[in-house]
C-alpha cells in the first residue's frame, strides 16, 4: 500500500490496493489517497475510464470546459461516446462539480451493465 492514509484493517483498503494495482487511480499525491475526500464528475469517468483500460476516444469535444490537455479529457469523451453521461449541458461537463451517490451508481450502471 503506497499511501499512508488508508489503515490496513479499514473497510476499504483491498478496494484501493486493487485500484492502484489496476491502474485506475494513483492517489492524491505519491503518498495519500484522500479516502474522506469527495469525488467529482472528472475524478469518476477517469476511474471508469481506467477500469475500462482507458479506451480510445474519438469523438469530438463539445464541451467549452473540458480543455484539450487535462487529465480526464479522453475520460470524458469515452464517457459521452458510452453513453455513461451526456454532461450537465451540450456544451458543458462540470468536471469540478462534485458527484452525488446517485450519479455515480449511474455512471457505473450505464458503464458497465449489459
Amino acid at each position: 500500500m503506497p499511501f499512508t492514509d488508508v489503515p490496513a484493517g479499514s473497510y476499504y483498503y483491498d478496494a484501493v490496493l486493487w485500484a492502484v494495482e489496476n491502474g485506475v487511480t494513483n492517489g492524491t499525491s505519491a503518498t495519500t489517497f484522500g479516502p474522506s475526500e469527495s469525488c467529482n464528475r472528472a475524478q469518476i469517468v477517469t476511474f471508469l475510464w481506467r477500469a475500462q483500460k482507458s479506451p480510445a476516444a474519438t469523438a469530438a469535444n463539445p464541451f467549452t470546459d473540458v480543455a484539450a490537455d487535462a487529465y480526464y479529457t479522453n475520460a470524458v469523451l469515452w464517457a459521452v461516446k458510452e453513453g455513461v453521461t451526456a454532461g450537465t449541458t451540450a456544451t458543458t461537463f462540470s468536471p469540478a462539480a462534485d458527484c452525488t451517490r446517485a450519479q455515480i451508481v449511474t455512471f457505473i450502471y450505464r458503464a458497465l451493465a449489459d
